[in-house]
């Protein structure tokens, strides 16, 4: 047995360990630890954002060679704008959600003083392995202490040391509570992770969150249950019902308020009814975003017909699609790819066959056409006259979450506390009651 292994199988059960022992902890001391380490990573804010800033010093140089992308830099970032306050800010939120463990979701009196209860509990050790931003380590924590679940966390190289930061923050603020620091526990180094994935006896589940290569990577390592999470490949289709201002609104949002979010839209299909009246303004709207366009033929050659738009200062940001690659790819920048369809039923077949099930939008004033895209579109999220930006833990009001399109179904979901748990069987009679028993009517075994 190698060093690697031995450590891993000692972080394991370190997580088992303290999951088992948390289960005698309270909700109420839940929450006190939840804003422990909120207080905490506020107290040492500044030490984060100087490890940041050395993983961001680094990472412009993998851009700069072009083995690091622009999309995954932004993500990297924790200084920007409000994205340290908005993590706090998570933490509140989950902490002050109902607990979601110990709730009864069906029960049966199955006989005269004999009942069963079908009950949420915690899942166990988890192991997360996700891909530059940092802040996930938060969230995840947030969720899983919330939840019950113990958690061994993995981000990427490019986020090692605001990583190792926010884990040392958290477990310092975790060993002033009633749980063990060995709750949340951080590692480093791929080594760490294939040995980890070995560990089926201790850890319950994992979640890999980042690129079809990760998730494969990981279905294809180990016998531990993998909820994996894939590309956010999102749609937007405006329908021949539309309202060109809503469309136009809910478009470019979609498109540019977040282009490496996953939660973004990759793909534009319109209507063929509209690709005459609604799509020179749509160009023109996503143009002036500084979008680039990679276009079907026919709507194409709507802005090849358009001399403002095809001789105008924007025009060498509209290609001809590849319809072997661009509709398939999740861009992750000012990057959209564009095609007309007939027909709502072919907008809603192209929608299953090249998103990746994670959110797609309708944008119609039908509401006939509206529920049929809600019912036949097979996604985690399906919206009307929203921006696919909407789908999102915050706005769900699950204080956060992580975004997992499951393997184990053709859908995703955003995970809050309430999806990092299981269900467990009780029975409770009121005489002892043995294997002997036989209900009325029970068949033979």
């Amino acid at each position: 047995m190698s060093l690697t292994t031995t450590y891993a199988e000692q972080i394991a059960k370190a997580s088992k360990d303290a999951f088992e022992a948390s289960q005698l902890v309270t909700p109420a001391e839940r929450v006190k630890a939840l804003h422990a380490i909120h207080d905490a990573l506020t107290m040492d804010k500044e030490t984060i954002f100087g490890a940041n800033r050395r993983d961001m010093e680094a990472a412009r140089g993998l851009m700069a060679s072009g083995t690091l992308s622009q999309s995954l830099f932004k993500r990297l970032d924790l200084t920007i704008s409000d994205k340290f306050d908005s993590m706090l800010q998570g933490i509140l939120d989950v902490a002050a959600l109902p607990d979601p463990t110990g709730n009864i979701t069906y029960a049966s009196e199955l006989d005269d003083g004999l009942e069963l209860y079908r009950v949420t509990c915690p899942i166990g050790a988890l192991l997360v392995i996700f891909e530059a931003r940092p802040e996930v380590v938060v969230n995840i924590t947030a969720l899983a202490i919330k939840s019950g679940n113990s958690a061994i966390l993995k981000g990427g190289k490019e986020s090692t040391f605001t990583c190792t930061a926010l884990s040392e923050c958290i477990r310092s603020a975790l060993s002033q509570t009633s749980l063990h620091q060995d709750y949340i526990q951080a590692v480093q180094t791929r080594e760490e992770i294939a040995s980890l994935l070995d560990q089926d006896r201790y850890i319950d589940l994992v979640i890999p969150r980042g690129s079809n290569a990760l998730v494969k990577s990981v279905q294809n390592s180990t016998k531990i249950p993998v909820m994996g999470h894939a590309d956010g490949i999102c749609c937007v289709y405006i329908d021949k019902d539309a309202d060109v201002e809503k469309a136009t609104r809910i478009v470019v949002e979609s498109k540019i308020d977040y282009p490496a979010g996953c939660n973004a839209a990759e793909i534009l299909i319109l209507h063929e009814a509209v690709i005459e009246s609604m799509w020179p303004a749509l160009s023109t709207a996503l143009l002036g975003a500084d979008v680039h366009l990679r276009c079907d033929p026919q709507t194409l050659a709507i802005l090849q017909k358009s001399t403002s738009i095809a001789q105008g200062r924007q025009s060498t940001q509209i290609h001809a699609a590849n319809p072997a690659i661009d509709y398939d790819t999740e861009h992750l920048s000012n990057i959209i790819s564009v095609i007309a369809v007939p027909s709502l039923q072919s907008a809603v077949k192209f929608i299953n066959a090249h998103s990746s099930h994670h959110t797609d939008v309708i944008v119609t004033e039908s509401e006939p056409a509206a529920s049929m895209f809600v019912r036949a579109v097979d996604s985690a999220g399906t919206f009307w006259n929203a921006s696919s930006r909407f789908s999102d833990g915050y706005r769900y009001g699950f204080g956060t979450e992580i975004t997992v399109p499951v393997t184990a179904t053709p859908m995703g979901m955003s995970i809050g506390t309430s999806m990092m748990l299981t269900l467990v069987f009780g029975k409770q009679s009121a005489t002892p009651m043995t294997i002997a028993y036989k209900a009325p009517d029970a068949p033979e075994n």
